[in-house]
């Protein structure tokens, strides 16, 4: 998405009726991978392309042309020559001894990578007062910045601008000079709320403004986002808008977000259940929504859905983080979803029963979800399901899994069940399991489990290539992994972070 965000600034994208930019950029994408110009280097679980690369030999290609026509030029190395005429720049690493005396007036973007550590704070801002008059894509990522650069509101042709992983903190109300502006990227900064002449950026598609915190299990406030913005249905193009927070202006800002129908992914925290009516009624008018992340202000307040009858029938990605009365029947009719997270639910009745029928759901994940002492996967349910993982499922003494169920499971992560002590029932027809991992259980569940596993259960777990036994130690994960593994696979590791 950050390449195609960037060839759209660039004006790369042809407007093609009946089609967003961002849909025909994918398609150009499809179309490179097809001829295998460009390689797919990382897909999700669902096979969505999410990183991409292209052979040694076709870059050395590209970097030469580009720089023999003046289109792009990477600066690495500082004896470099400098081309006349730079249209777009690549900077790693450094910005030093950059010719102060050639013309940047027909720099069109620029990219800084690796400059933590190689570049003063001065330098870089001494940098962007230079010139840049038609400058259309400016990304800062991880430059060590501090203050927002009030140069950069002078360039009136910006589409682009990313200051993801910089210290700024605080956004210039002069941001409202630039009215191109498409894409505002201050993921993984320490800005927490907008200047209200934001709200002058008519072109604005994706604002993306949160912050993820990373620890060795993710607590329930692990997202930081926008303080709530009033007005912010103004910005009638925006397509991605994550996180806003509801607690400050509550049902009005709620009720605002039914105005944005072009968004794809919307994230909201700090939801009240009071605003369960407004919400419901926003998200119904959302047709083009593909990604919902809906967060309570705290782990025992309810996140209503029960008013939703239209609910998106676009819609891939579904995250709810708080509790739910129940699940909402709408979400047995939706045929789109690919992911479901559900977190700190704390469900009575059993969530199989809602989920276990949509057709093209392949990864699941439950955190506190349900309190029941049994889990059964019965036949015929979850087709697709790729990835399951059970986390912190307190009640839990039994998984079953029922002949035809989950046929195409590659992963299974069990966590924190402390009164399972046992390998899933009937896990011997899952062919095509491949990862098997029991995490951080109590000392003595796991010894049950790892007992059974070498002893009387490991016929029905021979299939599977991996078996791991996850746990805390020494501040980082460790895997042990099942005895007779192969030297390598023995080893102990750290373990994947699991969301």
């Amino acid at each position: 998405m950050r390449l195609i965000r960037l060839w759209i600034a660039e004006g790369f994208v042809k407007v093609v009726q009946g089609k967003k930019p961002e849909e025909v950029a994918e398609g150009y994408l499809n179309e490179l991978f097809a001829r295998s110009l460009i390689q797919v280097a990382e897909t999700t679980c669902n096979g969505k392309v999410k990183m991409c690369r292209i052979h040694d030999l076709l870059r050395q290609i590209i970097i030469l042309k580009s720089r023999s026509q003046n289109f792009a030029v990477i600066y690495k190395e500082e004896n470099v020559s400098w081309p006349e005429k730079v249209r777009r720049l690549s900077a790693h690493n450094t910005l030093q001894n950059v010719p102060h005396d050639k013309s940047f007036s027909h720099l069109r973007s620029l990219l800084l990578f690796d400059m933590v550590g190689s570049l003063s704070k001065s330098s870089i801002y001494r940098f962007l007062s230079g010139g840049f008059r038609l400058l259309s894509v400016l990304d800062l990522q991880a430059a060590p910045l501090e203050i927002f650069p009030d140069e950069v509101v002078r360039k009136f042709h910006l589409r682009y601008l990313s200051l993801r992983n910089t210290r700024v903190k605080k956004l210039s109300k002069s941001i409202g000079k630039l009215r191109l502006l498409e894409t505002l990227d201050l993921k993984h900064t320490h800005v927490t709320k907008l200047p209200v002449e934001i709200l002058k950026l008519q072109q604005l598609r994706h604002l993306l403004v949160y912050c993820y915190e990373i620890e060795s299990y993710t607590p329930f406030h692990s997202k930081s986002g926008l303080g709530a913005l009033a007005g912010i249905a103004s910005l009638q193009s925006l397509q991605k808008l994550c996180f806003v927070k509801a607690n400050k202006g509550g049902g009005v800002i709620v009720k605002e977000l039914g105005s944005l129908n072009q968004l794809r992914r919307l994230g909201v925290l700090k939801l009240r259940k009071e605003e369960g009516m407004p919400l419901c009624s926003s998200i119904e008018k959302l047709s083009n929504l593909r990604s919902l992340s809906l967060t309570s202000i705290k782990e025992d307040e309810i996140i209503d859905l029960q008013h939703i009858s239209s609910p998106p029938q676009f819609l891939q990605r579904l995250y709810l983080t708080g509790r739910l009365e129940k699940l909402p029947q709408w979400m047995a009719s939706l045929h789109g979803p690919v992911r479901v997270f559900l977190k700190w639910s704390r469900l009575k009745d059993d969530p199989l029963e809602t989920l276990q029928h949509l057709p093209n759901l392949v990864h699941l994940e439950f955190l506190q979800v349900y309190g029941g002492e049994i889990l059964c996967f019965k036949a015929q349910g979850f087709q697709k399901l790729n990835l399951l993982g059970l986390d912190k499922l307190e009640g839990l003494r039994t998984v079953i899994v029922e002949d035809g169920a989950m046929p195409y499971l590659e992963r299974l992560i069990i966590r924190r069940c402390k009164l399972l002590e046992k390998v899933p029932i009937g896990i011997e027809l899952l062919n095509n399991l491949e990862v098997l991992e029991f995490s951080d259980m109590p000392h003595e569940s796991m010894e049950t489990i790892r007992s059974r596993v070498q002893g009387e259960d490991h016929h029905k777990v021979a299939h599977i290539p991996k078996v791991y036994f996850t746990c805390w130690m020494n501040d980082c994960w460790v895997r042990y992994p099942l005895e007779g593994e192969t030297e390598n696979e023995t080893s102990l590791q750290p373990a994947v972070r699991y969301k």
